[in-house]
């Protein structure tokens, strides 16, 4: 009896507990509910499947038509990115350093050029649902909604082909790239989510959001220089390309991962107190319309 009792009293007392919990901290309550009932580990891995499934067709095609400036600006951008050395970086060289790329226009030509940017817009669709999970909003019409798919792809290439001077702080160091690489990447994720949820979220509320998923995304930057150059290269020599897909999927699926639970926390903390009192937009009862003339 003395145990039942003791299961009772600690059943009780944890009740208790969570019952304070939610009355004071209904934040944590929120967050805990959305993080669990978006599944956002799913989302997350599809998400990071569909990026890339989208980066190697569009990496290609930027090898077979891009001019050699821009091929050498991209390779350096990922080099700068991931730290790449050895075996790695010989093979984005092989493939964004060809002289021309001929024979990569001939594989690919002008149809699979296009068919690499239309499948990329898969990508954009699983970024779409995690924005929308992230605020409980239904699914936007295709017809709103499908030219800003391209246009944030487009969007994503042109970051992505920046990101070697950006980071380098353009020339003058890592000292100052730090902090541009996390303004701008703030800025980018506010458009991104205000672009992809169709307007339907205003600017301020998804700041919070904005702010998680920029620091989430330099603090991986920062890790990646240090664990995906030995990586790459291990898996390169023991298991070949396989090695190299294995290893840049597992890398994907941490960043979309963390992207996607930036997001979704943002999301909850803009909606409830205390962010909700500056963020959110009230109309004062100045403003209400006036009744219309009889």
């Amino acid at each position: 009896m003395g145990g039942r009792a003791r299961l009772r009293n600690a059943a009780a007392t944890a009740q208790r507990l969570r019952a304070s919990a939610e009355q004071h901290f209904p934040v944590l309550t929120e967050l805990t509910a959305r993080l669990l009932s978006t599944n956002l580990l799913d989302a997350a891995t599809r998400l990071a499947a569909q990026a890339f499934l989208t980066a190697v067709p569009l990496l290609f095609a930027v090898a077979a038509f891009a001019p050699a400036s821009m091929r050498t600006q991209l390779a350096e951008s990922l080099r700068t990115v991931f730290g790449l050395t050895g075996p790695a970086n010989q093979e984005i060289t092989e493939l964004l350093g060809s002289p021309t790329g001929k024979d990569l226009r001939q594989t690919t030509g002008i149809i699979g050029l296009l068919m690499a940017l239309i499948s990329a817009t898969s990508f954009s669709r699983a970024m779409v649902r995690v924005c929308e999970r992230a605020w409980l909003l239904p699914k936007a019409g295709a017809r709103i909604v499908a030219w800003r798919w391209v246009i944030w792809i487009l969007a994503v290439l042109l970051v992505i082909f920046f990101q070697g001077p950006l980071r380098e702080g353009f020339g003058v160091g890592i000292w100052l790239g730090l902090p541009v690489t996390f303004v701008i990447s703030v800025l980018v994720w506010l458009w991104t989510q205000h672009l992809l949820l169709a307007g339907r979220v205003p600017w301020l509320p998804l700041l919070p959001g904005a702010v998680l998923a920029a620091a989430g995304s330099t603090a991986l930057w920062i890790t990646a220089r240090l664990y995906i150059p030995t990586a790459l290269n291990k898996a390169l020599n023991q298991y070949g390309s396989l090695g190299l897909v294995l290893t840049m999927l597992s890398w994907l699926i941490v960043l979309c991962a963390a992207a996607s639970f930036a997001v979704t926390i943002g999301a909850v903390l803009a909606q409830g107190p205390p962010l909700n009192r500056y963020l959110t937009p009230r109309r004062s009862t100045g403003d209400a319309p006036a009744a219309p003339p009889a």
